[in-house]
């Protein structure tokens, strides 16, 4: 699929090499629907364009823990005892196979909408496939990462890589052949720092790594979707929320069909509605959904390490104990607020770092520019309209990558990776 779709182009009477050139496929051959970004974010693709996968009763899974024991300072109360683990997903072939690991998106859990999909449309393909939270969640960040305070990559890639051998070593009856990668939005800038972190530690030796739909300057990105919050909103005022006028949208859309069906088309078939989001509804919510991510971050980052930012040092947590005036306290801080007063102190007590501009530039891709361009097992799928990128980054992917880029014209953020077309691509690319 992805070498039928790269070509070379014919200019000023040369013709370059598919080698130097990224593959740009054009709306009209591409057939995906949604034409708006907020909304392919939001509401992914139509039900009947997404590929046939397994039911979950059809795929031998098993949902496992392993205790990794970070050694810090400090730690979580003791009634956080459910997340002193970290919790993965593992479904297995009955015969050898290769193994892939998925990375989740920001705050995502292993489980998170986008790995079960992804999930079953590997282990379709024959894979052995383990499910990984990504190191921004609370239950990575509180069971397995050393120092809790995700964002700087190259230490969350190191947690990650703890992980992935935890996990084959608490496993060894899997007959694995090889070993692939891939990861999507954030998860995909690890999987990048993991890859490269691989080419020292031989752990793995991962044959082929799949980044979608990844941050290229990091800060951009998160830049990008803190400001959508700060979308003006039609219909918000003192007396009415935003959360209130979507939950009436809803009730109304639940009330004019007749019953409730919370499936996997919701969105979809909401947006075609008569009570559909506008793009300034859609904005919010996309970037209310990340505000929440990074109170999470902030929230137990700042829990862990007693800072005091949010949660009091000595403040007596039990399980009886409201977190709501934490939680509102926390949601006060933006992702630029949580790299401010969490992530660029210890970066600097830990490495005697600089200014945030150099930060920027060791925690995005251009910290390993020389080694995607060099590497021909790592390639990248991107969306031209999604909403994590700002200028210059897709130029920086063409020029890294070549003809390893893959670029979409619609899909928003991550919207069409349960495209049918999107899905036989990244089969096809593992399939080599």
């Amino acid at each position: 699929m992805l070498r039928s779709l790269r070509f070379a182009a014919l200019f000023g009477g040369l013709i370059l090499s598919a080698s130097a050139l990224a593959a740009d496929i054009d709306a009209a051959s591409y057939g995906y629907p949604l034409t708006n970004p907020f909304e392919a974010t939001i509401a992914t693709t139509p039900p009947d364009l997404r590929p046939d996968l397994p039911l979950d009763d059809d795929i031998n899974q098993e949902t496992r823990s392993v205790r990794l024991r970070p050694e810090r300072e400090f730690d979580l109360p003791d009634n956080f005892w459910p997340v002193k683990k970290l919790t993965y997903r593992i479904a297995t072939q009955d015969k050898a196979a290769p193994l892939i690991f998925l990375i989740a998106g920001t705050g995502a859990r292993y489980d998170s909408s986008l790995n079960e999909y992804l999930k079953k449309l590997y282990y379709k393909a024959g894979y052995h496939v383990v499910q990984l939270s990504s190191p921004t969640s609370f239950d990575f960040m509180s069971a397995a990462s050393r120092f809790a305070t995700p964002g700087i990559t190259k230490e969350d890639a190191e947690d990650m890589y703890r992980v992935m051998q935890a996990v084959r070593a608490q496993n060894p009856h899997v007959d694995v052949t090889d070993y692939y990668l891939t990861g999507y939005s954030l998860g995909a800038l690890d999987a990048a720092f993991v890859a490269h972190l691989d080419e020292t530690r031989r752990s793995f030796n991962f044959k082929k790594v799949l980044l979608l739909n990844p941050p290229v300057n990091l800060y951009t990105s998160i830049t990008n979707l803190d400001k959508l919050v700060q979308t003006e909103v039609k219909g918000i005022n003192n007396s009415t929320t935003f959360y209130e006028l979507v939950l009436n949208k809803l009730t109304r859309y639940f009330q004019q069909k007749g019953y409730i069906d919370l499936n996997d088309a919701l969105l979809y078939d909401f947006q075609q509605s008569k009570q559909h989001l506008s793009n300034e509804q859609m904005a919010m919510l996309i970037g209310t959904s990340f505000r929440f991510s990074a109170a999470d971050i902030a929230f137990t980052s700042d829990l862990i390490n007693r800072r005091g930012l949010i949660t009091p040092p000595k403040y007596p947590i039990t399980e009886g104990t409201t977190l709501t005036p934490f939680l509102k306290r926390a949601l006060q801080c933006d992702f630029d607020c949580y790299i401010t007063e969490q992530v660029i102190p210890m970066w600097r007590a830990r490495t005697d770092g600089g200014s945030l501009l150099q930060l920027i530039d060791q925690v995005s891709l251009y910290a390993l520019k020389d080694y995607l361009h060099d590497s021909p097992k790592i390639a990248v799928m991107h969306n031209a309209d999604d909403v994590i990128l700002g200028p210059g980054d897709l130029g920086f992917l063409r020029k890294t990558f070549g003809d390893r880029l893959t670029v979409y014209p619609l899909g928003g953020h991550c919207g069409n990776l349960n495209y049918r077309v999107n899905s036989d691509a990244m089969l096809e690319f593992f399939r080599g």
